[in-house]
This record gives structure tokens, sequence and C-alpha cells, in this order.
């Protein structure tokens, strides 16, 4: 008998196609193998020399989790660039530190749980800092330059292979697992689809993974958009990957099967292909999976599909060809190269919201640097470890001198004293390490345990002064002297042990509460009070302490006093990215938080020349009226304090642009769950209001000129050309913008819409020729009525510019089109959710397959137009067909209702629909307007006669 080689296996051999040794391969797998293959961590097949496998490494801005890593801004910071090429050399050097770090650590990943493709539709989202725009075009542009880079450029193999990230319509933290967003046809297509849709099409992506919550009622993770759009956009196999514990949501708290045999059959049939669940124990997943197949739920056909994906992207990494693979062994790691980008991207990130000739700074200039965040380089949870680090306070330092540089924090100095007259005391950590959370690296850093190393507080006659900071809300961090923050191990101990807030549940934050003539301390992270006892401070449930809270010294009174000493102040505010506002919270306000307002007050108060710096992952609603510059930037990653510095000194003239609109106050916006960009009017798209700062919006310390402005159509494209000149006395990066909108179309369009941008670096007086080719598909709309894109006819207004509302140059072109043409509902009645317009309605699913029905949102009735529905030369009957109780109320043109119809008793269940009739007389084109009241759902509106 002779034994098989490696070499004798087809599945070895890389001159056959990798279709045919992933058959091969595929054939020699037993059930039992296949089945644990999709699992997150499938094992490894020793009798075939098949090793185990991973999916989801992050790598968001930076390989994260694993340890020390190059850090680059965050990725909205990244988007806030505007410049493809350079977030391309990102992704290069990320997936280069992958390689590297794999090479002495095989729990890195070669799949990549990245980019973040959900568009900012809403600034409160509290995962804002993980997506690159509201805007679709922008959004895929900035995605697809990253995933090219993750990829590279390799025509075979990958150096990493992208998963994008979160299909779908995915913008609240708030009930993220069971709250539904209601998407219609035209906003599904024209915003939410289309920024994964180009990005996939683009060529360099692996994967998408669904997102936790419902779309028109149906899970993510068993969505059929999976199958009717994804997998249309590609001829590679796409791998799906569930994101963390959502399998087994569709029982536990979606409720959405009855098991989770059910459950995880019908996630994988809809195209979920590797499940991740329960962490690296796999046996639950395995053993679902095997229940689903002894019940007939699935086939294994089934499995070798989902393994046959899996396996495509394995192949690509590489894998079984390692004398083939170009990226094997390689990779560069923390080069100076990595951190001279890094350094880049922070600067190019940083947007000049205002200015009014206080910056550049001159080199004699005495600053006054304060705030909650002029000493600190923050980190969020998609972050690696820092290797660098600049502050701003370091920045400053650096280029302008220490000498010149005054810094005050601005937190409040205090004394916590107890009820027996005893202070809190920090106690002295001889020799204890200096450890920061994550540096070892963890696969999964939420298992990650506070330090009990260190000494547990106790109380004493004098105590311990405190730097407290308030981040909005009553949230509190108290630090240490030696820089530690007050921290909550699994022991119920309060030490000082933190080097930053941090974790998956934040251990570092505490709240005030008033009690009696003091107050408690409430730990947030466990939900327990603060109480003294003879072993030391700890959480309990019983027996709080009261505090009365000692404050020597107001963070306003250190900032009024460095202000006044300088010739100009800037305030660094912002956020720490694992406090009010991340992953698992939104944010509830556009304010900055009271602490930092009252700060900013001081500053300017003392000192008119203030310059507010706002290092955050989100937007705010501030007041420059009385400030002489405003700056934004995201956290900017290792190097932020540098490139911040370096703009502030005219080093860099700032070019970054806003990714999404700046609202001026919380009423302008919508409600957090209304997806509805078109109805509710959100975003630059349609929002109709005055902004604080549009989208697009920054400002220069140059000055440019827009000419000679052309278009003309040919070829199934619109050729737009332009000039821009920079007219300033400095070398600058201008980014100059093309809009388009309908001029007088049949459905609400955009207020305009970008087709298109350009990142130019322009010497003083030097010009640049910009063209464009826009495709005559980017002015189409989903045509609801007809089920597919549309160009109308008509004038298409172009409009050149800094900004969406800063528009220099504009001219008009004519397209021919396809004319609007009425429903012809006798051949296929109403499809419910296909509507023009709707109040008070939600889409839901229609079966748990397929479909989409309506109902209304709330207890008070929902409205419903179709527009333009011709009823040719008569109908004598409209049937509708509906699920649940209530009644459908019919009338043409807004004028009296022709027909109400109601189940005569509830149908036995959502999904059991029943068709009622009425009689109408009805004839040539109206509008149709439907009035749902009670829980009805209703699917199709059909007419005959």
């Amino acid at each position: 008998m002779t034994a098989h080689t490696p070499s004798t296996e087809p599945f070895r051999d890389p001159q056959l196609p990798f279709a045919k040794r992933i058959d091969d391969l595929l054939s020699r797998l037993t059930p039992e193998e296949k089945t644990a293959f999709l699992h997150q961590f499938a094992p490894a097949v020793e009798r075939l020399g098949v090793a185990a496998f991973r999916t989801g490494q992050e790598a968001l801005h930076g390989v994260a989790w694993m340890g020390p890593a190059t850090v680059f801004p965050q990725a909205v910071g990244l988007g806030a660039t505007w410049n493809p090429e350079l977030v391309r050399r990102v992704g290069d050097a990320v997936s280069q530190e992958i390689r590297a770090m794999r090479a002495k650590d095989d729990r890195i990943g070669l799949n990549v749980w990245s980019p973040t493709v959900n568009l900012l539709r809403h600034p409160l989202w509290g995962r804002n800092e993980e997506g690159y725009s509201e805007d679709p075009k922008l959004t895929s542009a900035i995605a697809t330059a990253y995933t090219h880079g993750l990829r590279g450029e390799h025509p075979t193999y990958w150096r990493t292979a992208p998963v994008l990230k979160h299909w779908l319509a995915h913008n609240n933290e708030t009930d993220r697992s069971t709250t539904s967003s209601s998407v219609r046809p035209r906003v599904l297509h024209e915003y939410d689809l289309r920024a994964f849709r180009d990005t996939v099409e683009a060529g360099a992506v692996a994967g998408v993974m669904p997102a936790y919550n419902l779309v028109n009622g149906r899970p993510n993770h068993v969505s059929p958009y999976l199958a009717e759009h994804l997998r249309t956009w590609t001829e590679e196999e796409l791998l799906v990957c569930s994101d963390a514990g959502a399998p087994s949501n569709l029982v536990d708290s979606e409720h959405y099967f009855d098991t989770h045999e059910e459950a995880t059959a019908a996630a994988l049939v809809a195209g979920v292909d590797s499940f991740t669940d329960h962490g690296t124990d796999s046996s639950q997943i395995i053993g679902r999976v095997r229940g689903a197949l002894e019940r007939g739920l699935l086939t294994e056909a089934d499995l070798d599909t989902a393994v046959r994906r899996q396996l495509s992207v394995r192949f690509r990494l590489g894998e079984f060809d390692p004398s083939h693979d170009p990226h094997d062994a390689t990779g560069e790691f923390d080069t100076p190269a990595h951190r001279a980008l890094a350094q880049e991207a922070a600067e190019q990130a940083i947007v000049l919201l205002k200015n009014d000739g206080v910056l550049p700074l001159a080199p004699d200039t005495r600053i006054a640097v304060v705030g909650l965040l002029a000493d600190e380089c923050k980190l969020d949870w998609y972050s690696g470890t820092l290797i660098h680090r600049s502050t701003p306070l370091e920045g400053l330092y650096e280029r302008f001198g220490a000498e010149r540089v005054e810094f005050a924090e601005g937190v409040d100095r205090v004394r916590l004293k107890t009820s027996t007259g005893a202070f809190l005391h920090v106690p002295a950590a001889e020799g204890a390490a200096d450890e920061v959370r994550g540096a070892e690296g963890a696969l999964d850093p939420a298992l990650l345990r506070g330090r009990t190393d260190l000494p547990v507080l106790t109380t004493d006659a004098t105590g311990t002064e405190l730097a407290l900071a308030d981040w909005g809300e009553g949230v509190l961090t108290l630090r240490a002297p030696d820089g530690r923050y007050l921290s909550v191990a699994d022991d119920g101990c309060l030490r000082a042990s933190a080097d930053q807030p941090g974790g998956w549940i934040v251990q570092e934050t505490f709240r005030l509460e008033p009690h009696g003539n003091g107050h408690l301390l409430k730990h947030l992270g466990t939900g327990r009070h603060v109480c003294v006892s003879a072993d030391g401070v700890k959480v309990a449930d019983e027996d709080p302490e009261v505090f009365e809270l000692v404050v020597a010294e107001r963070g306003e009174e250190t900032v009024a006093r460095a202000a006044a000493a300088a010739d100009v102040v800037v305030v660094v505010a912002g956020n720490d990215p694992y406090i009010n506002g991340r992953e698992t919270e939104d944010r509830t306000t556009l304010r900055l938080p009271g602490h930092q307002e009252r700060l900013l007050r001081a500053a300017r108060a003392a000192n008119p020349a203030t310059v507010l710096a706002l290092v955050a992952a989100y937007p705010y609603a501030v007041d420059p009226a009385e400030l002489p510059a405003v700056l934004w930037t995201a956290h900017g990653g290792q190097a932020a304090g540098t490139a911040l510095a370096r703009v502030l000194a005219g080093d860099v003239s700032p070019a970054g642009r806003l990714p999404q609109t700046w609202y001026a106050d919380d009423a302008d916006l919508p409600g957090l769950l209304d997806y509805d960009v078109i109805g509710a009017r959100q975003t630059y798209l349609y929002f109709e209001g005055t902004p604080l700062f549009p989208f697009g919006h920054g400002l220069s310390y140059a000055s440019f000129d827009y000419g000679d402005l052309t278009a003309r159509v040919e070829d199934e494209a619109v050729r737009v050309s332009f000039s821009v000149t920079n007219t300033g006395d400095v070398t600058a990066d201008e980014v100059a913008q093309l809009y388009g909108r309908a001029v007088d179309a049949s459905v609400p369009r955009p207020r305009r819409e970008l087709l298109d941008h350009r990142r130019v670096t322009l010497a003083p007086g030097e010009s640049a020729e910009l063209a464009f080719d826009v495709p005559l598909t980017a002015f189409a709309f989903w045509d609801v009525a007809q089920e597919r894109w549309r160009v109308e006819p008509g004038g298409y207004e172009l409009l050149a510019g800094a900004s969406s509302e800063d528009v220099r140059l504009r001219t008009t072109v004519t397209l021919d089109g396809e004319p609007t043409s009425p429903r012809v509902v006798l051949a296929s009645g109403l499809a419910a959710a296909g509507f023009d317009e709707q109040r008070g309605i939600a889409i839901v699913d229609r079966t748990k397959i397929s479909g989409d029905a309506v109902t209304p949102a709330g207890p008070e009735p929902g409205e419903l137009v179709y527009r333009a529905c011709d009823f040719g030369r008569g109908v004598s009957q409209v049937t509708v067909e509906v699920a649940g109780e209530g009644t459908v109320e019919l009338s043409l043109d807004g004028g009296p209702a022709l027909a109400v119809l109601s189940p005569a008793a509830p149908t036995s269940g959502p999904y059991d629909y029943i068709a009622l009739s009425a009689s109408i007389a009805a004839a040539g084109v109206h509008d149709v307007r439907l009035w749902l009241r009670g829980p009805l759902r209703l699917a199709h509106v059909g007419f005959s006669g």
C-alpha cells in the first residue's frame, strides 16, 4: 500500500485552477469535517495536511487587538482625507503588518474584518468613528482604496482577504439586535446597498459580515439580499461571516425562530458561511448543524456551498501554495515608512472649519494648550496598542519649544470624604509593572480582566487628590496622581490600575448620585455603589458609602490662568472613544459635555484668541461665533499630536473635508431609528435646513479659483472638466468636488449629490485641469413602479466647488433618458412596499424567507401614496392581501374612501395572508392613497374588472 504524498493530491497542484482544486479538496472532506469548518475557528484536518483556520482579524485603522502595531487615524478620519490613494497606501501598510505579525504569531488572521462601509446617516450613532462618510460615493471610493491596499497587487494571491461590515442599514446601537431598519426600495438601492455594491464590484472584497439588526422585519443574518444582490455583483466566491453571537440572537433575543437548529439552517441557506458564536468553542454550532441535518433542514450540498466559499478565500490567500505565495513569511512592521504614513494620514485628516486669521501661528507665539484631551492620544475598541505616541501637548512642545507652551488639563482636583471624616486614599504601588491594556494581544479583548496585583484603595486622614473629568451626562473618571485611573476588577475592589478607560464593559467610569447631604458613588461597569469596608474600598449591593466631594481646584481656574498668560489658547476638546458613544452605546446629544463647555468658556473669557481643536469620533454642535478658529480631527492615531501641531504652525496647510453634515442643533436630527433618508430629509442629500458646517466643508491657508467648466455628453458618460488655481501664497491641497442634481425631477431627488472629487496639490500660482467621466448611470434613480434603475430625460445641473454648499461653477446638461410612464396596475397591481410616499409606515417581512409587507409603525394610522396609477379603461374590483387585524382604506387623488376592507377575524399569524375584495370604480390615471389602521400587514393590492 502506497501512502499518498501531498504532491499527488490535485488540491495541492498550483498548476490547476482554484475551482478544480477546491472541488478536489471538498470531495475529500467528510460531512463531519465540513460541519466543523462552519465555525469561526475551523479545525485542522491532519489526515489531509490542512491547517486550522479562523475568520476575523480586526484591522479598521491598523492591526487591532493583537498587541503593538502602527495606529492610523480612525476610519472617519481617513474618510475626511477625501484621498483614496492615501487610504490605499494605509491599507497596504496594514496588510504588510498583518503578514509580518503572523510570521511571529499564528493567532494573527488573514481574513480581515474591515472596512466598515455603513453610511454615517445619523451623527449620534455610537460607531460613527468606524465609517467613512454619510455619502455612498465617497464611502465606496475610500473603502475600495482600503480593500485594494489590504488585498495587495498580486493578480492571484491576496495578502489579506477583506470582509465588509456591517450588512445592512446599520446605524444604531440602541437595541441593535432587535430593532428593524425600515428601508424603502429607493433608499435600499440608492443609499444603503450602493456603498457595498460599488466596493464589491471594484474587485478586492472577499466577503461581508451581516449586521445585528433586522431590515424590514427580517434579521440580516437570514437576508434574501445576500443572494438577490450581493452575490450578483461579482463572479468571485464571497465569504459571509456572521457577527459575534448573532446566530444565537436569531432565537435568544430576536425570537425569530423557535429553535437554534432552524435558525442555523436558515442562516446557512440564506448565505452565511461562517458562524462566529461562543468564542473558540465550536461545539454549539456543530451541534446545531448536525441537528438541522438530522431534521432535514439542511443537506450536505448546503454545507458544500458554504465550505467552498471559505476554501476559495483560503486558496486566494496562498495557504495551499506556500512556495508560490509572494506574501508568505513577508511583511513590514513599524518601519520608518509606516510611521511617516501615519503622520501623513493624520495631517490630511485635519479639517479647518473656521479661521478668522489667527492661524497659522507665528513661530514665536506663546501658546496655552488646555483641555481634557490636550495631553491624550486616545485609542478605540478597534485600535492596536501604541508603539509611538504623540499628544497635542507633545506635538506643540516639539514644534514651538516647551518654553513657549503652557499646559492646563482642566480636570477638577478633588478628594472624596467619607461619612466618618476619612478620605479615600490611593496606596503607593511600589515596584508595580507599568502595564498597558491589551499589549499582549487577545483574540477576544472583551475577556481581558482588570489588574489585581495593585493595592486596594483604603481611607486615611488626608486622602489622595484625584483628577475628576466629567465626560457628559454625569459620567466621570477619577485618576490618581500616578496617572492610573480608578478601576474595578473581578474581585470588586477599587484600585488605581488602568492606564486608560477601556474594555468591552468599561470599569473606569462612575457617577455621583445626590444622597442626603452628600453623594453615592456608583460604579457604572457593575452598576454597584462604592462602599468602605475593613479590607478596603470596593463595590457592593449593600451599605454604600455617602461621600462629600471636596474640591481643591476647579478646572476652569487652571485653564483661565494659563489662557490669560498666552498669546493664543488652543482648547483641545472632544470625546473619549470608550465613553458616551461607542459600540453598544449611541450618543444622546450633539452638544459638548458640560465640563468641556465650561473650560471653553473660561479660556475664551480669559483670552479672545482662543482656537478650538475638536478631537472627536463624530460631529458636535458648537457655536463658533466668538471663536476665531475651529478645527476638527478624528482621533488621529500615533502621530495625532505632531500632525495637529504642524497644521497649527502652518507647516502643512489643512485640506481635510467633512465627510458628513455637521448639524447646528439636536432639533435638526431625525429619529435615530428613522432610516428613510428621503422622507425624513436626512444627510446633505436631502437636508433642507442650514447646517453648522456642510458636507465637504474645509478651509485652507491658501485660496483657490475655479474656472473653465465644460460638460458634454458622449459614449454613455458626461465628460466634465474645470480648472483649479492656487491664488494663495503657500503650497496647499484643494479638494475639488463635483455634484449633480436633477433640475425637474418627477420624484424627490437629492438637492445635490456627489458625482466625483479630486484632491490635488498646487503650488502658489499653479493650475490644474481636472477631468471627470461621469457615467450616465450616476444620474439614475430607482423607479419603484418599474422596479429598476431609470434615467429621466431632462436637465441635470452640474456644480463644481469646494464643498456641497460652496459652489463656484455650474452648468446644465440635457440627457435623453427614459420618459416617466404611469404604473399599469391591471397587469401586476401594487407591491405594498413600492410606495412613492409614506407617513407612519414600517416595512416588515412578508415571509421569513423573502418579500416585504407594510404595517402602521405605531398606534396611529399609516398612510401610503402610489403616484400615477393607470387603471386603463376601468376597474371594478380591488383585492388586498393582508394578515393580522385592522382595516385598509383606499381613495384616489385624496378624495373620499372608495373601499374599506377588513378581515372578519384576525388571521392566525403575521404570515398567514388572506385576500379581501371590494367593488370600486376607477379609470384613467390617479394617485392611489391607502390608510392602514391597526396591527395589519399589507403585502399587495390588485385590481381587476
